[in-house]
């Protein structure tokens, strides 16, 4: 089986990192919940929009590797791993953040999935040849039909309800309830039980 998943908010897992680069940086309120999508609205009430994506550029590039896995995906790659099966990361990631310093993201990312264990010795399925950052939304849908994947695992139900998006991979949307021409998992425990 052939089994394509997204980079961002799908392996890893945000939210405490910005919370934290917020506060520290940007002077939000600790009190402000402990995710991302809090921060984002609290910075935007603000007017302070720009700061906002700045940030991200901080928090994708040089500060990467304060955020952490999601509970169960590295034990969910090595299964399929153990069971034979190829994995793909296939991520729409831009070279250099919108605003801010010119950060080289794509690098981050791989220095994150070395730094975590996806790339060292453990027996992930994963190696340099199986990632692909591409820089557009159409490149990421052109890169999961040519990658022929069984199952694709993204946390963007917009990506999933693309009308281009390819016809051959069963579509398995991470972390939401929202409907669709999906199955939904709102934890890799619920993925490892779908897709093995």
């Amino acid at each position: 089986m052939r089994i394509g998943v997204d980079f961002d908010n799908t392996i890893v897992q945000y939210d405490s990192l910005f919370h934290r680069l917020a506060v520290a940086r940007l002077g939000v309120p600790q009190d402000t919940a402990a995710n991302k999508t809090a921060v984002r609205d609290w910075l935007r009430a603000q007017g302070r929009e720009d700061e906002w994506t700045a940030l991200q550029g901080v928090a994708y590039g040089p500060e990467i590797l304060g955020a952490e896995a999601f509970s169960g995906v590295k034990e969910c790659f090595r299964g399929w791993a153990e069971a034979g099966h190829s994995i793909f990361v296939v991520s729409h990631k831009t070279r250099t953040p919108y605003r801010g310093e010119p950060y080289d993201l794509h690098e981050a990312a791989l220095r994150w999935l070395t730094g975590k264990g996806f790339l060292t010795a453990e027996p992930t399925g994963l190696s340099r040849d199986q990632i692909f950052f591409e820089l557009t939304k159409a490149d990421k849908l052109a890169r999961i039909d040519a990658l022929d994947c069984d199952w694709f695992i993204d946390d963007l139900p917009e990506l999933l309800s693309e009308l281009s998006f390819p016809a051959r991979p069963n579509r398995l949307l991470f972390g939401s309830a929202a409907e669709g021409p999906w199955q939904n998992a709102q934890s890799w425990a619920e993925i490892w039980a779908i897709v093995r």
